[in-house]
């Protein structure tokens, strides 16, 4: 245990005597640096627990030239960064990244176009050694504007195109986990399928859109419903579907939020699931997907695994020498079947 102290706090060089090195071995091994040997390494770590050294982040700046905090942009409003779980889970990956890499995230959202000065003046400042940036819009201006601050970024999500060249992203397999969802209702016997899309201008709704088309390419228009990834607006949509086509026995819909409306309407009206229609959600969201009634067939996607993906591929970024930046990643999708469908 760290010894109990009412004197001045521990310095690096008390660090370095109590492990038996040199200063300069024991000031690598505190700011992460390499080059130093297993063995001295577990001396310094011994020694600073014992001692209860804690590092001076000022000075630790001076050396590494590293704030040890990352900016987390989501380009939502504040209400629904609170009252969607996929944001919940993309940035506890994140999070849990970042302090295994000893870095502090500072969240910031886009509550109006406002916030977009502000954002690009925060990271200009020089109060952050990285950005990541998710739930970008089509005519998102945060990729222009971080790409001006030159501070080294990562996406979620395929970015628009013509937006965020050269930054790399990290996403999941959204055409193909759609495909493998209409397909499934396909094989279930389904024949009158209809889709309840995600926001337009968001590339995971217009990719998950083109799945379904490519596996439906003729499917009557009237078969294809909008709604914004909310609860509500998958509740809207299925009555709206009911109306316009009550021959519908199957609905793939692009997120699990608006799965969860979507059941809610079937069941007020009477209709039986997956009897009637048979209902596949996207995202697999733990606080979701397994307690709509019934239970949600659905694609899952590993959200918090791809917020860790983000902070992995930003500290190669950082720890790089002005290189390429890494390949973006897509991540795998699988199709997990329970009552809906």
């Amino acid at each position: 245990m760290p010894e109990q102290t009412t004197g001045p706090r521990p310095t690096l060089e008390a660090v370095a005597a109590r492990a038996g090195v040199s200063r300069a071995t024991a000031s690598r091994v505190v700011n992460g640096g390499a080059g130093v040997r297993a063995p001295l390494v577990d001396k310094v770590r011994r020694a600073v627990e014992e001692l209860g050294y804690v590092p001076n982040h000022a000075a630790r700046s001076l050396v590494t030239r590293r704030n040890g905090a990352v900016a987390v942009i989501i380009a939502e409003p504040e209400f629904r960064v609170f009252s969607d779980p996929f944001f919940e889970q993309q940035v506890r990956g994140i999070s849990r990244e970042l302090t295994a890499h000893d870095a502090q995230l500072v969240l910031l959202w886009v509550e109006g176009p406002g916030d977009h000065d502000r954002i690009a003046r925060y990271l200009g400042g020089g109060h952050v050694d990285g950005a990541l940036a998710f739930s970008l819009h089509d005519d998102d201006r945060l990729p222009a504007l971080i790409g001006r601050t030159r501070v080294p970024a990562v996406f979620g999500g395929r970015p628009a195109a013509g937006s965020g060249q050269g930054v790399p992203f990290v996403d999941a397999d959204n055409r193909g986990g759609a495909r493998e969802a209409v397909r499934h209702l396909v094989s279930l016997g389904c024949r009158t399928i209809a889709h309840i899309a995600g926001p337009r201008d968001q590339t995971s709704a217009v990719d998950r859109l083109h799945g379904y088309r490519d596996v439906l390419p003729g499917a009557d228009p009237a078969l294809l419903c909008q709604g914004d990834f909310t609860e509500e607006s998958g509740a809207r949509a299925m009555a709206g579907l009911l109306e316009r086509r009550p021959d519908v026995d199957g609905v793939f819909v692009a997120n699990d939020l608006m799965a969860s409306g979507a059941l809610r309407t079937l069941r007020e009206r009477g209709v039986a699931v997956p009897g009637d229609v048979a209902v596949v959600g996207f995202d697999d969201m733990a606080s979701v997907a397994p307690r709509t009634d019934p239970a949600l067939t659905t694609v899952r996607q590993d959200i918090e695994g791809m917020g860790r993906l983000m902070v992995r591929l930003l500290m190669r970024l950082l720890d790089g020498t002005g290189g390429e930046a890494p390949a973006s990643v897509v991540t795998p999708v699988t199709l997990v079947r329970r009552a809906s469908a």
